[in-house]
């Protein structure tokens, strides 16, 4: 099973090679209880111990463990039935690689897991063996926020995952399959010596292949009607800073299968328009409209007297009213619920809300329509072939030709629809109507019509549009100490942000966390005299901060010289491409954004300015940086402006970006000098 439709990352029916270190340190302290320390002796199975003293490369001191050997046999019996048996060996080379000794298996009232063992070959000593009567079975872990969800997995410890071990499971699941297609994920974390995937198909059936980050791989076809695949040692993936998704770097292949005798029901996969309308058909017996929603619709049009106020009145509800709260069992996890039922109880997920959005917007003549996203950017791709990698559902509203209104900025120019724009009603304090957040910007999803379904990319929005514009106006005095009033006023996400942190809130004290956090990694001290926030509520609104601060010591002295740092508040540099390792994967940013900072700080009496830092004018492709310090009479003047213009940052840029934040740093660091003014300075 992939990705369900509730704004969670995919939850794969097989073991997770992306182990989630929180939930394994809880399962490990249960199964410690539970399953004692060394298992009854048995030896292992004759595949794990063909790999006993295997050459293999020497690896690095970052390397936990290598996976030796994997085998992944799909069986399809039926087009209701797929039987998949997993056998993997993992030899521990450090400590940090114990965690390859816990295996998880998901399932769910679908899919049905009928064996499961776990071995244990030590350097010296007996095996271990360990069965399925010592796993217990835990809840998997939210990821969307699911208040309800029937996906559980099975946790095994195998004893003994020691450095210089080998430690190795095999289990069988049966499935009744949502669509006719498997994933062979054989790229992890840890590098791969083997990996083996085979495909039995009935006779008759066909099948059709994708690769997808390594090359292709001809089947070995000389088995009967049993493909089988080989890859060989296959790099690990050592994870990066603001690196590529997974979906969007690992090697994979995917495979569809099809029966004979023509298309099968389950196999709209087979291409995205076919995804289209595996999901369209979902969703067309969902919207119709009760009663109660045509009642509440004519009462929220009620005195608008155009188009967009009446979308804008219907959309507010629908993000605001209703709870985003997951309930998922079976189909439900791609499925939305009815629209009456959504609105009824006042609460779904992103699915239902969408659904329940455009139900109420076809009672007032606007169509809308679905669109299948992943919230993590780069995860599809427009090269990417059809298969299910979402996790998340928007709506695209078609725009009448009336509206026209320079607030909506997320709209796309459709061949066929005309203009539309996408909207995420899903969460109460996100980005307003007419935007969508940096996490859809440049982003890939299907936009599902009634014709079929089509990849689009949604369009990416000016930087501006996503920003802090921060003002203060300061003294500085003859002893160093700096004070005076800051305005922030945050655009975009960095509104949205801040507002999702307060949603729960209740301590004026709770709300300034974010201006203690920026004057304490700007300040070597400082005292908030008072604070406030700026349209918290005012959704359609820039939110901000109203504050003002002392710190003491600001300015340094050197001799009889005053060293000020025009720079006051905030960074932009990062550090994060300073390592002794080349960067192997693009780097991506959240979203475009573009925040400017202008200081005043009044010179104390009887100084005067006597050298300013130089201006920095950095320009790049993806990005630009610009300050410059000035003195007027007896005020210094600072202002900066940091913009990212693009999303993504290939590895062939890497050098033009660490100078960037090189260029930041330096000018983050630069200081002015005052003198003594005046006879004997």
């Amino acid at each position: 099973m992939g990705s369900r439709l509730s704004c969670s990352r995919g939850k794969s029916m097989r073991v997770t090679e992306r182990r989630v270190l929180l939930c394994f340190f809880w399962i490990a302290i249960c199964i410690g209880v539970m399953v004692p320390r060394a298992a009854a002796s048995s030896d292992a199975p004759q595949w794990m111990h063909g790999l006993v003293g295997v050459p293999l490369p020497s690896y690095d001191e970052k390397t936990d463990a290598v996976l030796l050997y994997s085998e992944t046999n799909v069986t399809v019996l039926s087009e209701n039935k797929i039987r998949t048996h997993v056998r993997k060996a993992y030899k521990i080379l450090r400590p940090e690689g114990r965690e390859r000794g816990m295996v998880y298996v998901y399932f769910n009232p679908t899919t049905k897991i009928t064996s499961l063992h776990g071995w244990c070959i030590p350097a010296q000593g007996k095996d271990y063996e360990v069965k399925e009567k010592d796993a217990i079975d835990v809840a998997a872990p939210a990821e969307g926020g699911e208040l309800i969800d029937d996906v559980k997995r099975r946790v095994l410890r195998v004893p003994a995952p020691d450095p210089g071990n080998i430690v190795g499971y095999e289990y069988e699941v049966e499935q009744q399959p949502f669509w006719l297609q498997d994933v062979w994920e054989f790229q992890g974390i840890d590098p791969v010596r083997e990996s083996h995937f085979s495909l039995q198909l009935p006779p008759g059936w066909v099948f059709k292949t994708s690769w997808l980050f390594h090359p292709e791989v001809k089947p070995d076809e000389n088995n009967g009607n049993v493909l089988q695949w080989k890859v060989s040692d296959v790099t690990g993936i050592r994870p990066e800073p603001e690196m590529p998704p997974w979906r969007g770097v690992a090697g994979q292949m995917i495979v569809s299968f099809f029966p004979s005798g023509g298309t099968s029901r389950k196999n709209e996969l087979a291409n995205w328009d076919g995804m289209g309308t595996w999901y369209g058909n979902l969703i067309s017996t969902r919207m119709d409209a009760s009663e109660p929603i045509k009642q509440e619709v004519n009462a929220l049009v009620a005195g608008k007297t155009t188009t967009l106020a009446k979308i804008q009145a219907i959309a507010a509800f629908v993000q605001r009213d209703i709870r985003n709260v997951a309930i998922e069992l079976g189909i439900g996890g791609f499925q939305p619920h009815a629209a009456p039922d959504v609105f009824a109880h006042r609460y779904g997920d992103c699915k239902d809300k969408a659904t329940l959005l455009r139900t109420m917007l076809r009672q007032i003549g606007v169509d809308s329509y679905q669109v299948v996203i992943n919230t993590e950017r780069g995860s599809v791709t427009r090269e990417t072939p059809a298969h299910n990698a979402f996790d998340h559902v928007i709506l695209a509203i078609k725009l009448p030709d009336d509206v026209k209104d320079p607030s909506l900025i997320a709209v796309m120019q459709h061949p066929k629809l005309g203009r539309i724009l996408f909207f995420d009603p899903t969460y109460d304090v996100m980005i307003p109507f007419g935007q969508i957040g940096g996490y859809l910007q440049s982003n890939y999803g299907l936009l599902v019509t009634p014709e079929g379904g089509e990849l689009v990319e949604l369009p990416q929005q000016p930087s501006a549009m996503n920003s802090i514009q921060r003002v203060g106006k300061l003294t500085l005095d003859a002893d160093g100490m700096l004070k005076g009033d800051v305005k922030e006023t945050r655009l975009g996400e960095q509104a949205s942000s801040e507002r999702w942190r307060l949603r729960l809130v209740t301590k004026d004290s709770d709300r300034i966390k974010p201006i203690e956090s920026l004057l304490a990694g700007s300040l070597p001290n400082f005292r908030i005299v008072r604070a406030s926030l700026i349209n918290y509520e005012q959704t359609d609104q820039p939110f901000g901060f109203n504050y003002s601060f002392q710190s003491e010591n600001y300015a340094k002295n050197a001799g009889n010289l005053l060293l000020v740092r025009p720079r006051v508040l905030g960074s932009k540099s990062s550090g994060i491409l300073e390592t002794k390792e080349p960067r192997r994967f693009p780097l991506e940013f959240d979203g475009p954004l573009r925040d400017t900072d202008s200081f005043e700080i009044a010179v104390p009496a009887g100084y005067e300015v006597d050298e300013l830092p130089p201006p920095m004018d950095v320009d790049y492709s993806f990005g630009s940086y610009h300050s410059k310090t000035e003195a007027s009479g007896n005020v210094l003047h600072y202002t900066r402006s940091v913009e990212i213009k693009e999303l993504s940052v290939p590895v062939s840029k890497m050098d033009e970006l660490k100078r960037f934040y090189r260029a930041i740093a330096t000018d983050e660091r630069n200081t002015a000098v005052l003198k003594p003014a005046g006879p004997g300075k």
